[in-house]
């Protein structure tokens, strides 16, 4: 394309796009290997791509950037966009990627610096398998999360902040400031993506398991499996439907989601092991008569990444799910990854699910979740866009990074497995419940919002940020409470390590965990060291 031609391109669609954050469009730019002198602004339901196999092998000089605000430079809402595969050389500094949840910045590449949000309040976020070469960091950002990924300095962040596997970490000073560092990244599969060989022809990369990972995977040659495109099923929105899809998958292709959105009649249906389902441009997936969206058999090696789930007008029991029911199948030499999975209750339309994902297959590597009962929007009201769980885990041996997870009505994550593991948690009480006796268990106030079941003899779970901001009408607000925000069993294979708590507008939480810790009154951050906390190595 013509130079001039991309950049009034780019600049249309940030002009359609930039505050549209209920928009029925979706977009994935595409970029083909070279260097370009272009400011690419990345929006709502927008995911810029490159198509090399290394960062390196698309070149932007300029920008690649998120800088849409709300009033007063905030960023709180600016969700569900994404870039990744670039190496971007700033003509700024720092050049913004000013975003909150479901925004992931993966195999980019900065040569410069780089900010989070913009002054103001923000939200987020996530980075993963990325080089800032200068400083990266945050001013008032509330929490972030950074994953495998070389850092020439941090600064900055409020509550949470937590890196996995970073080189040029900031150092552990629990509760002096909220940082956790953990060394290494103990498994991880990272998301899968989209490329174009020197031929011309379109594959797709799966990279493989990593174990004990440090820093970025790309420097090298990089583990795993290139899969041509033609043996995937190439889905259209508009065109496609369940049975379409179903019949693809029962061929045995693997799944490619184009842009759009997909309204579905029954739940697509993964039943083969090693089945990759790949979302371009943010594709959403839309139950339409109280079924699942999607169910996976209890089978190894599936890969799925980059889809968003709106829960449907007609109740479903889950959007996602991952087997059937609990198994004592092991899938330790082959286990599933999903990666960059978003659910939303409410917000585009008034939806309801019991559940929006649940893990019932074992070995489960889970990277980047952002689940989310709307607080805003359309149906976002208590007796509307109900849901009981962002998140149920019955698997064992299953593993989170970065899991983000919002205003549910009962737990946000229940826990039920064993030897689970979760880096870094994010998740905001519900805004309104309308009194303690609506909303309680078994007469304590409210719900925790992570709870280990009390049967689990092992788990571990490593910077928790759990906050409450309950709103409505002042006297109903302030008599609103959570006990505890987080519950686990006491047991001395159970490892909670940092938890912050923040309470603002009205009510307030009594405890952080388990009836240990202090109360979090309105303006109050409390930085608690966990149970049976494991000192980050």
């Amino acid at each position: 394309m013509n130079p001039m031609a991309m950049q009034q391109k780019l600049d249309q669609l940030h002009a359609q796009q930039a505050y549209s954050e209920f928009s029925n469009q979706r977009y994935a730019i595409l970029f083909k290997p070279g260097e370009y002198n272009l400011e690419v602004n990345v929006d709502y339901y927008v995911q810029a791509l490159g198509l090399g196999r290394k960062p390196g092998d698309v070149v932007i000089n300029g920008a690649l950037q998120s800088t849409a605000s709300t009033e007063g430079n905030k960023v709180t809402t600016m969700f569900w966009r994404g870039a990744e595969n670039f190496l971007v050389k700033p003509s700024a500094k720092p050049m913004l990627w000013a975003v909150s949840q479901a925004a992931p910045y993966r195999r980019m590449h900065i040569k410069g610096d780089v900010q989070f949000d913009k002054g103001s309040w923000a939200s987020g976020g996530y980075m993963a398998n990325s080089i800032v070469e200068g400083l990266a960091g945050l001013t008032t950002g509330q929490q972030w999360f950074t994953r495998n990924s070389e850092l020439g300095s941090w600064q900055g962040g409020n509550w949470n902040r937590v890196f996995v596997g970073v080189k040029g970490a900031p150092a552990n000073d629990w509760p002096t400031s909220p940082t956790t560092a953990i060394s290494t990244t103990p498994l991880v599969r990272d998301k899968p993506f989209l490329t174009l060989n020197k031929q011309g022809d379109y594959e797709v990369f799966v990279p493989a398991l990593s174990t004990n990972s440090r820093g970025v995977s790309w420097r090298a040659d990089e583990a795993g499996e290139l899969i041509p495109l033609s043996q995937f099923y190439i889905a259209q929105a508009g065109r496609d439907t369940s049975t379409t899809i179903n019949n693809a998958l029962a061929q045995g292709k693997h799944l490619l989601f184009t842009p759009g959105l997909y309204p579905l009649d029954e739940a697509i249906r993964i039943n083969r092991p090693n089945t990759v389902v790949l979302g371009l441009g943010l594709p959403t997936l839309i139950p339409e008569n109280g079924t699942p969206a999607m169910v996976a058999a209890d089978v190894g090696g599936l890969k799925i990444a980059g889809l968003m789930f709106d829960a449907g007008l007609m109740n479903s029991p889950v959007l996602l799910q991952l087997g059937q029911s609990k198994t004592h199948m092991s899938h330790a030499d082959n286990p599933s990854s999903l990666n960059d999975i978003y659910c939303r209750v409410g917000g585009a339309i008034a939806g309801q699910t019991e559940v929006c994902v649940t893990i019932n297959s074992n070995h489960v590597i889970a990277d980047h979740f952002w689940l989310w009962r709307a607080d805003h929007g359309v149906g976002a009201d208590w007796q509307v866009n109900k849901s009981a769980h962002g998140l149920v885990v019955n698997g064992d041996d299953v593993t989170i990074y970065g899991l983000f997870n919002e205003h549910f009505q009962h737990y946000q994550t229940l826990w039920n497995g064993e030897r689970g593991r979760t880096y870094f948690y994010q998740s905001e009480i519900p805004y309104k419940p309308p009194s303690i006796a609506a909303w309680n268990d078994n007469g304590a106030a409210g719900f925790a919002s992570y709870k280990v079941a009390n049967h689990v003899k092992q788990h571990s779970a490593w910077g928790l940020g759990i906050y409450s901001f309950f709103r409505g009408e002042p006297t109903v607000s302030n008599n609103v409470r959570l006990e505890n925000a987080a519950e686990v069993p006491n047991s001395p294979n159970v490892h909670i390590t940092h938890i912050a708590n923040f309470a603002g507008l009205y009510g307030g939480i009594n405890h952080v965990i388990n009836g240990l810790g202090p109360a979090t009154e309105v303006g109050e951050l409390t930085l608690y060291h966990g149970v049976n906390p494991q000192p980050p190595k």
